[in-house]
């Protein structure tokens, strides 16, 4: 049985998160101490105990759910787990930065500093209200992708996430995302919603944060990864550090190719996903494009000890 390690991106936090696995072991409790370090503040305890729209904000969000999936892998290698049993790591767009921590090709603490970063340069490229995003259920890529050209009109719409077979995120200029959601109401959308985020991510408008996220990676050590990276942008494995370098900064105006990336591992002979973190939402989004593969969630103590069996 072929495994792959795949990490949530945003969306998936929520204030608690992590706590029972610091509370079981010591190894996941030292995630967060040295994010907290790295940062140089208690991101911790908003994790934990603060306010849900504060953990929202992209610049918290980003390195929460990160520090939340290495914390729920060092508890899985205390129980003799390791991501080398695993054939790929990847992760969804943040994700991308937990799996490649998570493989040894970057330290926990410059992960954590280049994801505040990344946060803080993805909102501040678009003021607010100029962007949005927009989920499209229903549509296949090829006609979310022309919906998208169609509502363009001089302004930017592209098809931002290709999550599963049947749901493709818009990113843009707000009233282009607000056109390509009446366009697709037409094209024969199950449903077509504006979603709930400060900035159009994944997005030509996010060249600005593209343009800090080179400047501070070519100051980070990159190691080649432990196993391979099946990198958003290219929906397939790289090890290649300078490669990843370059790719890390292509992924914050390109398209996350998660559908692709899912098809290609299974391709591979990957027949389970384990989702190390937050939530199940990429789980769910693996059982629609390959229905045979087995899915585990594992972000709390009892997902692992179910694991132990």
């Amino acid at each position: 049985m072929s495994r792959a390690f795949v990490f949530p991106g945003q969306g998936a936090q929520a204030i608690g998160m992590g706590r029972a696995l610091a509370e079981a072991y010591p190894t996941a409790r030292a995630v967060f101490d040295e994010v907290d370090a790295a940062l140089g503040e208690k991101l911790s305890a908003l994790i934990w105990d603060g306010d849900a729209a504060e953990l929202t904000l992209t610049a918290n969000a980003q390195p929460a759910l990160m520090a939340t999936s290495i914390a729920a892998l060092r508890a899985l290698e205390a129980e003799g787990f390791t991501v080398t049993d695993g054939a790929f790591v990847a992760g969804h767009s943040l994700g991308e930065y937990s799996a490649l921590c998570a493989a040894g090709a970057l330290t926990l603490s410059d992960t954590a500093r280049l994801l505040r970063l990344r946060g803080q340069a993805m909102q501040s490229a678009v003021p607010v209200g100029v962007g949005a995003m927009a989920a499209l259920l229903g549509l296949d890529f090829e006609t979310a992708t022309a919906v998208a050209a169609e509502a363009a009109q001089g302004e930017v719409c592209q098809a931002a996430n290709d999550n599963d077979p049947a749901q493709v995120v818009v990113s843009g200029h707000k009233a282009a995302v607000e056109r390509a959601v009446e366009i697709a109401k037409g094209r024969g959308a199950k449903r077509a919603v504006m979603l709930p985020v400060s900035a159009p991510f994944h997005c030509a408008l996010m060249q600005p944060a593209a343009d800090a996220m080179a400047a501070a990676l070519a100051d980070v050590a990159i190691a080649a990864p432990a196993v391979p990276l099946v990198a958003n942008v290219r929906a397939e494995a790289v090890s290649d550090p300078e490669l990843i370098r370059k790719l890390l900064v292509e992924q914050v105006t390109g398209s996350v190719r998660w559908r692709e990336s899912v098809a290609w591992m299974v391709g591979q002979g990957v027949t389970e996903f384990w989702e190390i973190g937050a939530g199940k939402a990429l789980s769910g989004m693996i059982r629609r494009i390959a229905r045979e593969a087995e899915c585990k969630a594992v972000g709390t103590p009892e997902d692992i000890a179910a694991l132990k069996g």
